[in-house]
């Protein structure tokens, strides 16, 4: 089970103590057992300090903190304090990954019968979506969502998220498509063949939590086998 420690301090020496943490994590490089970690001050109390670390375990965070680098941070910590540190110990029995849920949604949205959503709830006003097949960044709402109502004109099709992965403003997808060929697409006219393309799309969102980057990586010339486009040069 996941385990979270919360820190809470009063200090006024932050910059003195953002140093320790960096020495800390210096320190304990390769040893330390914790996998992430936030620090922020109270808007109402800038002296008011919390720190949040996760563990994978409560048997990780107590061997982390029988590390002697954790015990020497500990008293350089209390040094810097106005007041001893409190402690509060959780077992972690919900954890909702929100970039995920994001991620998840805008493969619904791409798919969603009948007229391509607006996507403004999803996508920054200035996106930049990056695509192998377009020789030039695709940059702007308006310029994305024409570029996904290009590929919903030529295919009726459905994404299955594989797997999905996030890492701070990072997120990371593995998927299948599958559709059917339907219009015209790069010059292939309807050909109603079933095809099917893997591939991945590696996010990264902005502070507003919505998605400013997209990175695509699919098996085009598969698409384009599948679709007979390479049938003269393979005779």
């Amino acid at each position: 089970m996941t385990f979270v420690q919360l820190i809470e301090c009063r200090t006024s020496r932050l910059d003195e103590m953002n140093r320790l943490m960096d020495d800390w994590v210096q320190q304990t490089k390769g040893t330390r057992t914790a996998t992430h970690a936030v620090v922020g001050t109270d808007r109402s109390d800038a002296s008011h300090v919390v720190e949040v670390v996760e563990f994978p375990s409560y048997e990780d965070a107590m061997r982390n903190s029988n590390l002697p680098e954790t015990d020497r941070i500990f008293r350089g910590l209390v040094a810097l304090c106005d007041e001893m540190p409190t402690f509060t110990d959780l077992d972690v029995v919900r954890d909702e990954r929100l970039s995920e849920h994001v991620v998840r949604r805008f493969f619904e949205a791409l798919c969603a019968p009948g007229e391509l959503p607006p996507l403004n709830d999803l996508l920054d006003e200035d996106i930049h979506s990056r695509d192998p097949m377009n020789p030039q960044d695709t940059i702007g709402l308006d310029n994305v969502r024409a570029e996904f109502r290009m590929w919903r004109g030529a295919f009726d099709f459905a994404f299955t998220v594989e797997d999905a992965f996030t890492q701070g403003d990072r997120a990371c997808a593995r998927w299948t498509w599958r559709a059917t060929h339907r219009g015209d697409f790069l010059g292939i006219p309807s050909t109603g063949r079933q095809v099917t393309m893997t591939g991945m799309t590696v996010f990264r969102f902005g502070a507003d939590g919505k998605i400013a980057e997209l990175w695509w990586q699919h098996d085009q010339l598969g698409l384009m086998q599948q679709l007979g486009a390479l049938d003269e040069l393979e005779q």
